[in-house]
């Protein structure tokens, strides 16, 4: 009894930011000192599995006291067992994980439950690269200190993560692909806004910032216990190929209360699309799938005839075209290149013109996923079941006083107040404006504010010239490419 009661008290602590800092500040100094991580490209992987681990034992905790529960970790391979030092001392420490841990998680088999098998898969993933028991143990103390039994905390670690990421980037390329600033989650998903009798899909999920956000808002909607468990057992779904981002994405549904989350770790564009079953069509998606990268040319087999290309954001738009059930709704994020663009690209947009309403289009600052990239980015909101007539456009600028939004002054979640006010009853302002279809030349959806007079304005003379210049520099040396 008082040992639940501790427990019960526990979960009601949320550490705040700056004790998670120095936690995982602590963890990085001490993984500079193991000969087997050279980097935190090596660091961040081991740093994850541990935290998963302990999220996942603090979560069985919690669950002790339910009817029927069944643990998902055999016991003698659970965190408060296997990192006690009278149960494995650490002479034997670094064997034990490498031989035994990590072989029995990545083996899990559940039968009928999933929950077994997503550890597996998290695992399958994932290997051991710390060789110091010295320090694989400082590691768990440090680890120890912290508890998974508030929400809260996950969004704090997963801007820890961010500002990980950041440094690796140089040496990671695409590591920060996953990444969306909670803000404009937030904005797509109070746009959007699913319902409990609805399906919300993510196909490239991430850290689960989408299916998270989705449960806060549905959450007020519960009124029975039927919708409850509805809610956290068949209302998100997640799909994710990288081992990284999954694990942490596992992690933040299981700290909103969900026991069993619905993500599968795979590569959304594996299969042809036009073979998706019945259960693989949802009411809502949302998402923010990589861009700037391309897929392997066998992945453009699985896209439709005349359809085919390696661009990931557009290959991820026929995915969600298909993917969306009659009625459906969606909110993507898109860069500025397929916007544009001609070719297959044209086509494709020709397709979403012809059968989806792309009713919404929202141009966000160039800065909003600084310092990762400063591409261009549009949110674009649309519905499946009748054609487009006409686009609505709002250019979305930064709040006063930001020359551009950065590490430092990140975009905020008050930075769309106009435009959620202006959504509720759509009139032309200097922000906003409409485009019929009928006007759009060759489907070039990449239509500038024709009351946006700032770029001109703001620049002199000698400043137009220069960057007259620069651009004619860079169409030489693109013509001195294709020659």
């Amino acid at each position: 009894i008082k040992y639940h009661q501790t427990l019960s008290n526990s979960m009601q602590v949320s550490m705040d930011a700056q004790s998670l800092r120095s936690i995982i500040k602590s963890c990085r100094d001490i993984m500079r000192k193991d000969e087997g991580l050279s980097s935190d490209l090596d660091r961040l992987p081991q740093l994850s599995w541990m935290m998963f681990l302990k999220c996942l034992d603090d979560h069985e905790q919690k669950q002790a006291n339910s009817k029927n529960y069944q643990p998902i970790i055999p016991k003698s391979f659970q965190w408060k067992n296997w990192t006690n030092k009278d149960k494995v001392d650490d002479s034997k420490l670094i064997q034990f994980v490498n031989t035994e841990l990590f072989p029995t998680l990545a083996s899990l088999n559940g039968g009928n439950t999933t929950q077994k098998q997503h550890v597996a898969s998290i695992f399958k993933g994932f290997s051991n690269r710390v060789e110091s028991p010295k320090i694989l143990r400082q590691l768990i103390e440090q680890i120890d200190r912290i508890n998974f039994f508030s929400s809260d905390d996950i969004h704090t670690l997963a801007k820890l993560y961010e500002d990980m990421l950041l440094e690796m980037r140089n040496a990671a390329g695409q590591n920060g692909e996953f990444y969306t600033p909670r803000p404009v989650i937030r904005f797509i998903v109070n746009m959007v806004k699913p319902t409990l009798k609805e399906r919300v899909l993510d196909p490239a999920c991430g850290t689960g910032g989408f299916l998270a956000e989705s449960l806060e808002l549905m959450e007020k909607q519960v009124k029975t216990s039927v919708d409850k468990s509805k809610l956290y057992s068949k209302s998100v779904y997640g799909i994710e190929k990288k081992p990284l981002p999954y694990l942490l994405g596992m992690m933040n549904l299981i700290l909103h209360g969900v026991d069993d989350p619905n993500i599968t770790r795979k590569n959304t564009l594996g299969s042809p699309i036009s073979e998706l079953s019945k259960e693989e069509k949802f009411n809502v998606i949302m998402t923010n799938p990589p861009f700037g990268g391309e897929e392997e040319s066998e992945i453009a087999k699985n896209l439709p005839e005349g359809m085919k290309t390696t661009d990931t954001a557009l290959a991820f738009l026929l995915y969600i075209m298909e993917a969306l059930e009659k009625n459906g709704r969606c909110g993507i994020i898109l860069p500025n290149g397929p916007m544009f663009a001609g070719g297959i690209a044209a086509k494709i947009k020709e397709k979403l013109l012809t059968e989806f309403n792309l009713h919404t289009i929202i141009r966000l600052p160039e800065s909003v996923f600084s310092p990762y990239t400063g591409i261009a980015t549009n949110i674009l909101f649309f519905d499946k079941g009748t054609s487009t007539k006409e686009i609505w456009y709002y250019q979305m600028k930064k709040r006063e006083g930001i020359k551009a939004y950065s590490k430092t002054k990140p975009i905020e979640y008050d930075d769309f107040t106009d435009v959620l006010k202006w959504a509720e009853n759509k009139k032309k302002n200097q922000n906003a404006w409409k485009v019929k279809v009928s006007e759009i030349n060759n489907f070039n959806l990449d239509i500038k504010n024709p009351n946006d007079k700032e770029e001109t304005l703001d620049m002199t003379p000698h400043e137009l010239i220069e960057n007259i210049l620069k651009d004619e520099e860079k169409t030489l040396e693109l013509l001195r490419e294709v020659k």
